[in-house]
Parts: structure tokens; C-alpha cells; sequence
């Protein structure tokens, strides 16, 4: 076995922090369900099990701009509402190595 067998490259947390009703937090924006399908699109493509590791996270700080997900370890924070924009995440950033612009985050004081 060498060193990086069995390793993950990439992780990518989703926030799913969830706050009193009437606040605003990835969790009430769907992030759960979004974090389920990029799972498994992952799993089906055989990413997870090489190099790809979905996690779970609590608050991420960005709640305002969410549901937010950031992916290591470059630190590439995107936004998202469908899961069509879970797909272009895979397909342009993890597979592709390209950012998805138009989902992009701004690197904040906390990023």
C-alpha cells in the first residue's frame, strides 16, 4: 500500500446547521437533502470511494449567503439551490478541476 492509498483529496463540507425557526440557515435551505444527492451522484461516478469525501458540517458562518458548501483544499466556497447545481459543483470543479463562477462565494474575513 503506498502513502496516499486510501486517502481522500478532496472533501467537501456542506453546512447543515440548522437555527430557530424563522432565521435564515442552510438547513431550512435544503442543504440536508443537497448533501444526500452529492453523496450519492458521488458515490455512482466511484469518486468517493478514490479520492472525494462528502461531510456533514455545523455552522460554517456564512449563513446569509446560504445553503453554502466549501469544498478542501483549495477553500472554494459556492452557494446552491438545485440539484443541478450540485452536478455542475462535480462535473466543472471536481472532475473538471474549473470553478463554477456563477456559484461562487466571495472570500470573506472568515474564508
Amino acid at each position: 500500500m503506498n502513502s496516499t492509498e486510501g486517502y481522500y483529496q478532496q472533501h467537501i463540507f456542506f453546512c447543515l446547521n440548522q437555527k430557530d425557526p424563522g432565521r435564515k440557515c442552510c438547513f431550512a435551505g435544503g442543504a440536508e437533502a443537497m448533501w444526500a444527492y452529492a453523496k450519492e451522484r458521488l458515490q455512482a461516478l466511484g469518486f468517493e470511494k478514490r479520492c472525494v469525501r462528502v461531510n456533514k458540517s455545523g455552522c460554517l458562518g456564512r449563513c446569509s449567503e446560504g445553503p453554502v458548501l466549501v469544498i478542501y483544499p483549495e477553500g472554494v466556497w459556492y452557494t446552491y439551490q438545485t440539484q443541478a447545481d450540485i452536478d455542475e459543483i462535480i462535473e466543472q470543479h471536481l472532475i473538471r478541476h474549473k470553478p463554477v463562477e456563477r456559484l461562487l462565494l466571495p472570500m470573506g474575513e472568515n474564508s
